[in-house]
């Protein structure tokens, strides 16, 4: 069983939506418990960091997700979901992550060019940088839909993907039995279905 985390923030149903449509047998809860039993996590996320991480911390999710990682359970974070899984952000002031993965949220507009739309919407090709067992089905020039203002920073050890918009920027990131996505699979076609059932499959070790 795969557990959405829902604790507020996230576009749980059409990720739920997908994750039926692969084959997955997948719950929204935010029962610690039910989160704690489940084979695998999903910790999704939209909006601004600062008031989803008070979130997690009011709800006591935050340290059910990193006692998930600490188990071994595989983990996603998708979107801000990814974002909360580092040290750090500086959206609105700074605030702090889970400290899953080392690095920093910081804004694009500190590294794309002027004049280049932000929010970053649209779809980009992904290129993969490291293998990993959740791409083991992307192909090179495939394509996923972002959405996002900030990406993920000093976390270069533990980026699997970039996207090119200007510079490349963070797409996809893993350490151990933690990943993230700053994309979102659940709105990326056939492309993000086959990383979703990767995902669904993979059993938290990183070699393919």
């Amino acid at each position: 069983m795969i557990a959405i985390i829902d604790y507020g923030v996230g576009n749980l149903f059409s990720l739920a939506h997908s994750l039926k449509a692969v084959g997955a047998d997948a719950v929204i809860t935010g029962d610690a418990e039910a989160i704690l039993s489940a084979d695998r996590v999903i910790l999704p996320g939209v909006g601004a960091f600062g008031d989803a991480a008070g979130k997690l911390r009011e709800t006591g999710l935050d340290h059910v997700t990193k006692t998930v990682a600490a188990r071994g359970i595989p983990i996603m974070g998708i979107c801000l979901g990814m974002q909360l899984l580092l040290d750090k952000s500086f959206e609105f002031g700074e605030h702090n992550g889970l400290g899953l993965i080392p690095g920093e949220v910081r804004p694009i507009s500190e590294v794309i060019p002027a004049g280049l739309k932000i929010p970053h919407i649209g779809w980009n090709a992904l290129e993969v940088c490291r293998q990993h067992p959740i791409f083991r089905d992307v192909k090179p020039g495939d394509c996923v839909y972002f959405v996002h203002s900030y990406y993920g920073a000093k976390c270069d050890e533990s980026v699997i993907a970039t996207a090119e918009y200007g510079a490349p920027l963070t797409a996809a990131v893993a350490r151990g039995n933690v990943c993230g996505c700053q994309f979102h699979p659940e709105k990326s076609g056939d492309v993000g279905l086959g990383i979703l059932k990767a995902f669904c499959e993979w059993d938290g070790v990183e070699s393919c």
